[in-house]
């Protein structure tokens, strides 16, 4: 049975969860984005691991991109150089060990294993931590809102499962591909608050400062290879993404 809950207005993936969290019935909490697809007994497994271990509060499944490969939703808690090179310029020059560690890429994905939290796009979670911790936070428009949650749920002595046996597959991002600056916008805000959160004002300035210097270099690459002549309509479209978001300021929320 299907309970639709329409809104007259796009409240944002934070609040839409909310909304449905709150109206949700049944022992596990269900949070699945509209480009997923579930494969065979996925969701019965999550079930059942979570009947038979008390302990654990919140599990995700091993999540395939369309073209079958594994997609990395499993991660460790991020830390400040996590931040700094994750999603930007420095990213490829990043310790190869500091992002294996973050991404759990010592276990295999067919593995369960405990881990700091799993992407929302398919995460189900125990109604006693719900009670708990309550409502994911609406300060994370998008991105980030689930690892708040999971840090939430462990700090309240609930395990957080990957569960590698479970497979979903999620086609990734289809609804913000055509607002690439927003996304940015939201994906770095999402940062900052985590980071402001746990770990200070001070922490999140820094790397506020660091993120929109990030973007001065981004738009004086893209300027160079148009000049070159390279994919002119790309680097001006890609211009255009990054000034907006120095526009934005980032601002520390």
């Amino acid at each position: 049975q299907v309970r639709l809950l329409a809104q007259t207005e796009n409240v944002g993936f934070t609040r839409g969860n909310n909304i449905g969290l709150a109206a949700a019935r049944g022992r596990y909490l269900l949070l699945l984005n509209p480009d997923t697809e579930v494969l065979g007994d996925a969701l019965r497994q999550m079930t059942i691991y979570l009947d038979n271990h008390p302990d654990v509060g919140i599990i995700g499944p091993h999540t395939l991109n369309t073209d079958g490969t594994t997609q990395s939703t499993r991660r460790r808690f991020p830390t400040l150089a996590t931040a700094f090179f994750e999603s930007t310029w420095l990213q490829p020059y990043a310790p190869k060990r500091l992002l294996d560690h973050y991404y759990v890429n010592d276990a295999p994905y067919n593995a369960t294993l405990d881990v700091d939290w799993v992407q929302g796009s398919a995460l189900m979670c125990r109604r006693e931590v719900y009670a708990q911790i309550g409502d994911l936070d609406e300060g994370y428009v998008m991105y980030s809102e689930e690892l708040d949650w999971c840090r939430r749920a462990k700090a309240a002595g609930w395990r957080v499962i990957y569960l590698g046996s479970a497979q979903i597959i999620h086609h990734g991002g289809k609804s913000t591909d055509q607002v690439v600056a927003r996304r940015h916008i939201h994906f770095q805000q999402s940062k900052l608050r985590y980071f402001r959160k746990y770990h200070g004002l001070l922490v999140a300035q820094s790397l506020r400062l660091f993120l929109l210097l990030n973007y001065i270099w981004q738009i004086a690459l893209e300027a160079g290879k148009r000049l070159l002549g390279h994919k002119p309509t790309l680097r001006r479209e890609r211009i255009r993404a990054y000034w907006q978001v120095l526009r934005s300021g980032l601002r520390v929320t």
